[in-house]
């Protein structure tokens, strides 16, 4: 494969001026050593534009790629062929040619991500688990903790916990703590990897207006959303998984 420059003009010439995120014919395959080296195709040349201010949901059955194509999008899988151009500070920069500490930068300013999984360091606060992505950004603890503290309350985890290690929480409660992390920052792309999932209904609509705030802001967002309820109030459209059709 060509070697391409990290940093160009936007990807393509069709890309408007309010694209934020162009993912081009992405193909991504896992090799199974302990099947006799099987080699499983997952993607096959899946591509998506998302522009600010609109949400995209990734819909398709289980196993039909959805988690890869976003771990991908994200950089926690390599793709073995396309391009994943992302709009960072008015510069395209394409995520698989980036180095590391690159690809760390993105992630710190431009790329935010709501996963499953919260990592949970033990002895460390709820509050500074989610606090963390402000401080790395060099804002002093106060600071960073206090729009922390406003989304924890918006999202009914009540006080008592707040200073508590996440270790022992209920699935619930870990993910609005992973979900105060990620929208404690500005981030121009979120990507939610069912963000509601463990969720009571109040506690849904609040990551609903959470989301509509966002978009509203002009941010733009790839979700898997399993509650079709929670998918038609915030998104937009649909990438569909099993198919070749965007909708």
């Amino acid at each position: 494969m060509m070697t391409q420059t990290a940093t160009i003009h936007p990807p393509l010439p069709t890309a408007a001026a309010d694209t934020l995120l162009q993912a081009v014919n992405l193909v991504k395959g896992f090799t199974l050593h302990n099947q006799g080296g099987i080699r499983l195709s997952v993607l096959e040349g899946v591509s998506l534009t998302v522009k600010a201010g609109e949400c995209v949901a990734l819909v398709g059955a289980s196993g039909s790629g959805k988690s890869t194509f976003m771990r991908s999008l994200y950089g926690n899988y390599r793709i073995d062929q396309g391009d994943i151009w992302v709009k960072r500070q008015q510069q395209w920069v394409n995520l698989p040619q980036l180095a590391d500490h690159e690809l760390i930068a993105v992630r710190q300013h431009t790329l935010g991500y709501v996963s499953q999984f919260l990592r949970v360091i033990p002895r460390v606060s709820a509050v500074d688990v989610a606090a963390e992505p402000r401080m790395e950004l060099g804002m002093e603890a106060e600071e960073a903790r206090q729009r922390v503290c406003d989304l924890l309350r918006q999202l009914n985890l009540p006080e008592r916990l707040w200073p508590l290690s996440p270790t022992t929480f209920s699935g619930g409660e870990k993910q609005r703590v992973n979900i105060a992390r990620a929208f404690a920052v500005s981030y121009p792309i979120l990507l939610l990897d069912e963000p509601t999932s463990a969720l009571d209904a109040a506690n849904q609509d609040v990551v609903i207006q959470l989301i509509t705030e966002r978009k509203r802001q002009g941010c733009a967002l790839v979700g898997i959303f399993h509650d079709e309820d929670v998918r038609d109030q915030v998104c937009n459209r649909t990438l569909m998984f099993g198919c070749d059709a965007e909708g």
